[in-house]
């Protein structure tokens, strides 16, 4: 059997959080045992050690110049980040998402490449999940979400139904957010940032950033 090359781009806290349950996850999505994956933490600059907790850590350019098939996903906590990393990869590797054993994917959802669920994540139903959404321990999804692209939800995130957010946002840890409407979701806009335990109640506009029960705009200083 071939082998196959599976790179984690970041060696930074979170990558070391997810490296773990990789093997695991990858040979489930692929139907292949987990010692035909090769893990590598990748990054796009010169390493600054060679092993990482046990593992290879690879310039990308090393890692591109591997032979076989090669699948990659990016462990680090900016959507912004995280876009530009997957850009300077491009069509040299296919993105996988990555999924904890004690990750949990009901029914009915559509989950974008290159997503990470963590343990004791959760998604229930009827959700519209984008391309490479990081949802950290102990978060949930709840029914009709729509999540776009390079979201982050830090731990203990509590999104509920029918809410709406848009690509790059970033939810705080232990933030929760209320429950929209099907004829009006609850919608937090493109780039905006939800303060550590925030409890939003209403829509969030694009760029802001909000804190504080019941969430609201930041001051600026």
């Amino acid at each position: 059997m071939e082998r196959i090359k599976f790179g984690l781009l970041g060696a930074g806290g979170f990558a070391r959080e997810v490296m773990p349950f990789v093997r695991r996850s990858v040979a489930k999505t692929l139907l292949i045992p987990e010692s035909a994956i090769d893990a590598y933490f990748v990054e796009t600059w010169q390493p600054k050690e060679p092993i990482v907790n046990g593992y290879s850590v690879l310039s990308l350019d090393e890692f591109i110049q591997l032979n076989g098939k090669k699948y990659f996903n990016v462990a680090v906590g900016s959507g912004g980040d995280r876009e530009a990393m997957v850009t300077k990869v491009g069509s040299n590797a296919e993105p996988l998402t990555l999924l904890a054993p004690q990750a949990t994917i009901l029914d009915c959802n559509i989950i974008g490449a290159g997503s990470v669920f963590c343990s004791n994540t959760m998604v229930t139903s009827n959700a519209n999940i984008g391309k490479f959404f990081q949802c950290n321990i102990y978060s949930y999804v709840a029914h009709d979400c729509v999540i776009g692209d390079f979201v982050t939800f830090a731990p203990g995130v509590r999104c509920n139904g029918r809410v709406h957010i848009d690509d790059y946002a970033y939810i705080g840890t232990n933030a929760i957010i209320r429950e929209g409407t099907s004829e009006k979701p609850l919608r937090i806009g493109k780039g905006a940032v939800i303060g550590m335990g925030a409890v939003v109640t209403k829509d969030v506009p694009a760029g802001a950033t909000v804190v504080g029960n019941p969430a609201r705009l930041m001051e600026k200083r």
